[in-house]
């Protein structure tokens, strides 16, 4: 009872004033027997600027989300299964050394200049997306094709690139080794088709509105930055006539307080994790309001949260220490105390059910266990925590961010007598300090599926040179087995050297201590129709509709 009521008391007190709103209808002039109405177009928020919409250059929720709207990949994945199915590809075959994938594509697809998208123009982005001096963030999922990651060294001249144009509609990939995954991953946008002519003839601003030419669902007609930007139906987008909702204004609202009010006030038709997280605060009110209740929807996500540790600075440099800290943080309790969103409690990385993740009955991981984590700190050196170094532990600015971390200061000092700091700093800031080796203790981040497989989660995550590898760690044998299951094409073998990866990451040398699964909370309006969520990847909002 001890540590719930302090645990209970420190968490309120992080949330000082976040004061819940008292129980109303939805406003607008509506009296609570007579509901609002649909303004028309959709209107969303996002918690930011938007930073681009150029599919080379994007790499935050918000750009993922519009590039989805805006410009079409080869494949995209069933909103039930996460199927791999076709898009601007209308089917692709793979030669029997799994080297080459031929993709047939789409002979009605237009920019919205009414020129045809060809398979030129996929070539094109290729190549622009590898050019060091654009610093595509994503340029490493580019690194399957032959001859990619040399050309990206300047090691090989770009003419040598594993692709071509073996006409107007067929566009041929040769890849540096097999790889089964490779389908999914041609979804992702540094393999969507760009236009040359545009980016030539406009250069960095070839995506405003008066410029740009796109080929999806929608296209561009407002983007004033800082404040809103505005998406119509294309009108020669291939299946036009299946677009039901016209228009969608994406606007910026600073604070989750803020998007509550102009949710209840009906000027937002939905609210909740990429579209602005619900605040923490007000999930109790939500519940129990019979309004709201009524519009809240909790809906899975393919993203882990986790805390990575600093793997090249004392104290975090020693594994034993890593794996106290592991040891003493009671996830079960953080998600039913703090996040309150249903999350799953995790202690491997990659989400079930993506290829390659380990059921959470197999018990892979550190679990909870403070007895444990007292031993490994005293076998570290540290009995009891005398003289262990102050642990500072740094997240992005966030009421759920600061949250966890005020929670799991507490956890360590109350299981294992472990002092922590916890630092908070706004996103680009948080971002510029994980690219430096002066990188805190610990550091919270989420990653979320780019496509639904292991090797999106631990190879371009955790590889010691090919990823962002934030935490600094270079264990040789992790390297090898992710690499060999790039390559495996026998799916029982890939689940197995998955596990062993998962294994080395979180059991052997406990490099994170992931948190939980995440789930995403919602409110929609009951005038949104047909709507669905995507686990990973921008909205699939064309096949939603508004009611009349």
């Amino acid at each position: 009872m001890r540590l719930w009521t302090i645990f209970v008391a420190l968490i309120f007190i992080s949330l000082v004033g976040c004061e819940q709103a008292p129980d109303r209808p939805q406003e607008n002039g509506a009296d609570a027997s007579q509901p609002a109405k649909s303004a028309g177009y959709l209107r969303i928020p996002f918690d930011g600027s938007i930073s681009t919409i150029d599919p080379s250059l994007t790499v935050d929720i918000a750009s993922i989300e519009l590039v989805e709207h805006l410009f079409l990949g080869l494949t995209d994945f069933d909103p039930n299964t996460y199927e791999v199915l076709p898009e601007l590809a209308t089917s692709w075959a793979v030669s029997d050394d799994s080297l080459t994938y031929t993709f047939k594509l789409r002979e009605d697809v237009k920019w919205t200049n009414g020129d045809s998208v060809t398979a030129h123009d996929i070539v094109w982005a290729v190549k622009r997306n590898l050019d060091p001096k654009l610093d595509s963030y994503y340029v490493f999922t580019l690194f399957s094709l032959k001859n990619a990651e040399a050309i990206y060294a300047g090691k090989e001249d770009i003419s040598t690139l594993g692709v071509q144009a073996l006409d107007d509609f067929t566009v041929e990939f040769q890849l540096a080794r097999p790889t089964a995954y490779f389908p999914a991953l041609v979804s992702i946008w540094t393999y969507r088709p760009l236009p040359s002519k545009a980016i030539e003839a406009h250069g960095d601003e070839w995506t405003l509105a008066k410029n740009i030419q796109t080929n999806g669902s929608y296209h561009l007609t407002s983007w004033k930055k800082g404040t809103s930007l505005t998406l119509e139906k294309n009108p020669n987008f291939y299946n036009a006539e299946q677009v039901n909702i016209k228009k969608i204004e994406y606007l910026i609202v600073p604070e989750s307080s803020l998007g509550i009010a102009m949710y209840e006030n009906n000027e937002l038709d939905i609210i909740g994790q990429q579209y602005l997280r619900i605040p923490l605060s007000d999930i109790p009110r939500i519940k129990s309001n019979p309004y709201l209740s009524k519009e809240l929807s909790v809906e899975p996500q393919f993203c882990t949260e986790f805390y990575g540790f600093n793997t090249q600075v004392a104290p975090t440099n020693n594994p034993l220490v890593r794996k106290a800290i592991a040891a003493a943080v009671n996830k079960q309790l953080l998600v039913d105390v703090v996040t309150k969103g249903n999350q799953t409690p995790a202690t491997t990385f990659t989400r079930p059910p993506i290829f390659g993740a380990v059921d959470p009955e197999e018990k892979v991981g550190i679990q909870f266990d403070p007895i444990q984590a007292k031993k490994w700190l005293a076998e570290a050196g540290y009995p009891d925590a005398k003289g262990l170094p102050k642990i500072v532990l740094m997240h992005n600015s966030s009421e759920v961010h600061h949250a966890n971390a005020v929670a799991i200061q507490t956890m360590l000092k109350h299981y294992i007598n472990v002092d922590v700091e916890v630092q908070d700093q706004n996103f680009d800031d948080y971002l510029d300090t994980l690219d430096q080796p002066t990188t805190p203790n610990m550091f919270r981040f989420g990653w979320c599926a780019d496509y639904p497989d292991a090797n999106n989660w631990l190879y371009e995550v955790f590889h010691p040179t090919v990823s962002p590898n934030w935490i600094g760690w270079n264990n040789q044998e992790f390297a090898k087995v992710v690499e060999a299951a790039q390559s495996e094409s026998d799916p029982k073998a890939r689940l197995q050297l998955y596990r062993r990866a998962e294994e080395i990451l979180n059991t052997e040398e406990t490099a994170i201590v992931p948190l939980y699964f995440a789930t995403a909370l919602y409110l929609v309006k009951p005038w949104v129709n047909d709507w669905y969520i995507m686990a990973f990847g921008g909205q699939q909002i064309r096949n939603w509709s508004l009611a009349e």
